[in-house]
């Protein structure tokens, strides 16, 4: 209980004088899975928009694809971007390996199926005479896919706070494409871990009660825009 008081006092403390290290991961942290879940909603959005409202030969294999990748583990995730990456890899010359790109990559990974699920799932519970209704008052198909989108907005909503908080608390692709370099890749799992690992408990907690504030701020937010898109 004593290492669990200690840990929160000295987030207190570390919040309250702005240490830079803290600042710089806490940043590097939000940088990173923001990133990651943008872009795993420009790609996840179109395609669980076409999985939702299409029919089509291969259809269910690839939903059976998508829930697979919903669950897929980090550290298969890590494994599979570090091989893609590592020198002697298929895109070794782009010499992204140790970078944050290469987190970014691994968490879009994680995320996009999980984008692609919820959008999926949110626009095939639309009823299906929303479509005819808006073909009949003369609507193009761009504006039938906005329309339908927008009627789907919530769960879309869901997908980017499931989405980011599969990434900002994920350690194990994070650390084997990141390499927790000081100043470089470390965010707030993987230095969690390291100080855990030297016995810091303290810090780590503290480390840990950032990300779990961070997190609740940006969740906060999310869903305080989804209320909000509810009830208009």
């Amino acid at each position: 209980m004593d290492l669990v008081i200690d840990g929160l006092f000295q987030a207190v403390a570390l919040i309250i004088r702005l240490d830079p290290e803290i600042i710089q991961i806490a940043t590097l942290t939000l940088a990173v899975s923001g990133t990651a879940t943008l872009i795993s909603l420009l790609v996840g959005v179109p395609v669980g928009f076409f999985l939702g409202v299409n029919d089509f030969p291969g259809r269910s294999f690839m939903i059976s694809i998508v829930n697979t990748g919903m669950g897929l583990p980090p550290v298969v995730v890590g494994l599979f971007v570090t091989i893609m990456l590592w020198r002697n890899g298929p895109l070794g010359l782009l010499h992204l390996l140790y970078t944050p790109a290469a987190m970014i990559i691994a968490q879009c990974v994680i995320a996009t199926p999980i984008v692609i699920g919820f959008t999926m799932a949110g626009v095939g519970q639309l009823d299906p005479r929303f479509k005819t209704q808006m073909l009949g008052l003369g609507a193009s198909k761009s504006q039938i896919v906005w329309l339908m989108l927008l009627e789907a907005r919530l769960p879309i909503l869901a997908a980017v706070m499931a989405g980011f908080g599969a990434i900002i608390s994920e350690v194990g692709a994070s650390m084997m494409v990141g390499g927790n370099i000081q100043g470089q890749t470390r965010v707030l799992t993987t230095a969690t871990v390291m100080e855990t690992a030297k016995g810091n408990f303290a810090l780590a907690i503290a480390l840990s009660v950032i990300l779990l504030a961070l997190t609740y701020l940006v969740n906060l937010f999310l869903t305080t825009v989804q209320q909000r898109g509810r009830a208009s």
